[in-house]
């Protein structure tokens, strides 16, 4: 029964961050992630959240599929595939603790800096996200999850609701197939992580169909304010359990 009752806790954990992740963009894996992990420890939890995200960040795509910025995408992958691969690599060794305290920092100074009235209006070119993706991709191979740390950059850009959602999203999914490539490369990505990330897909693309809906019924200025509550509660989160 208590295994039972394990699965049950992860499978609602799984629909829970599906749907929040399908309204902020973000925040899927700071729910889910604690459950993976008291199941299977870190070093298997992260592989099994990537395959997990992979469904849950391909439902999204195909939900927000005509607002999707392909350019975008385009530009992000070009530096998202080299660095995911060194990233995917360097996992099986890397000091976490202290990088994640840094991640938590830089997320509460973006969202004041969002507030600073000339940075406010500062937007990034398409090209930019070359750099973008170069960075976040290294990360997120190595913390498992920085939709957090790329909103703000989505969001200047003049991404919001479903644009920013379904952008975001593919964006990722270059990030988590690169990053599968590397895991798999090192002997981390077991066939038990990917038959557990799979198990747990037609939940996330439930909740990623639940998100959705609710998506579309938000006000843009709402939107944005909920986009930044969470991410003052992701960076207090990272800097305070880091």
């Amino acid at each position: 029964m208590g295994h039972v009752a394990q699965w049950m806790v992860l499978a609602g954990a799984a629909l829970v961050a599906s749907t929040l992740a399908a309204v902020a963009g973000f925040g899927g894996a700071a729910v889910l992630l604690p459950a993976l992990v008291a199941m299977f420890g870190v070093r298997d939890a992260i592989p099994i959240l990537t395959v997990a995200q992979l469904v849950g960040n391909g439902s999204r795509v195909w939900f927000n599929r005509r607002e999707v910025a392909v350019p975008v995408v385009g530009w992000f992958a070009l530096g998202a595939v080299p660095l995911a691969l060194l990233g995917g690599v360097l996992f099986a060794t890397a000091p976490l603790g202290a990088l994640k305290r840094l991640v938590g920092a830089f997320l509460l100074l973006m969202v004041l800096w969002r507030h600073i009235p000339r940075a406010a209006n500062w937007r990034p070119g398409v090209r930019t996200f070359a750099v973008i993706g170069a960075v976040f991709s290294f990360l997120s191979a190595l913390v498992g999850s920085v939709g957090p740390l790329m909103a703000p950059f989505f969001l200047a850009y003049g991404l919001v609701k479903g644009g920013y959602i379904g952008t975001e999203a593919l964006a990722t999914v270059v990030m988590h197939v690169t990053k599968l490539a590397a895991y798999q490369g090192t002997a981390i990505l077991t066939l038990r992580a990917v038959a557990v990330g799979l198990a747990l897909g037609p939940i996330m693309i439930v909740g990623s169909y639940i998100g959705k809906r609710i998506l579309d019924r938000l006000p843009e200025r709402v939107f944005v304010v909920i986009i930044e509550l969470v991410l003052v509660g992701a960076g207090l989160w990272f800097f305070i359990g880091g």
